[in-house]
């Protein structure tokens, strides 16, 4: 049986478990972003700068084009694949199920070299990170066999 590593996660958690079933499920790991639970005003400590163009009258603010709590959750995506690819190039697991927050599993997929991507079995498009392994558990596919 394969060695299987589900990843339920969103913008401010992402908690690992390993299993050899789905009735044998153990968190292994638990990452905490605590800048994804920030409101947006906690995130930037200043106005945008401005710019004197000397050719037109006024002035123009300086605007980013992805908003910082939006930024948070792309750092926080890297992060996450990356402890994954290195977990890949470690053989810890043969197969990866996840089930993450919507908007999330779409940063998630961006990031995911092609190695990654061929071992995922199991997507689910769920914010379950704050249930208990019981809950969790019985969102999986049922038997992990077939994967």
């Amino acid at each position: 049986m394969k060695l299987t590593w589900v990843l339920v996660a969103d913008k401010s958690r992402a908690r690992f478990f390993k299993a050899k079933t789905a009735s044998q499920i153990e968190e292994i790991m638990d990452f905490t972003h605590i800048e994804g639970r920030l409101h947006e005003r906690d995130l930037t400590t200043d106005l945008p700068g401005k710019d004197a163009n000397k050719g037109a009258p006024g002035k123009h603010s300086f605007q980013d084009k992805i908003e910082p709590k939006q930024q948070e959750a792309i750092d926080f995506s890297k992060h996450v694949a990356r402890y994954i690819e290195d977990a890949v190039k470690e053989n810890k697991f043969e197969q990866l199920m996840i089930i993450a927050e919507p908007s999330f599993l779409g940063m998630l997929r961006k990031q995911f070299s092609d190695e990654v991507k061929q071992l995922i079995s199991f997507e689910l498009d769920k914010n379950i990170t704050t249930h208990d392994i019981t809950d969790i558990r019985e969102h999986l596919p049922l038997p992990f066999s077939k994967f």
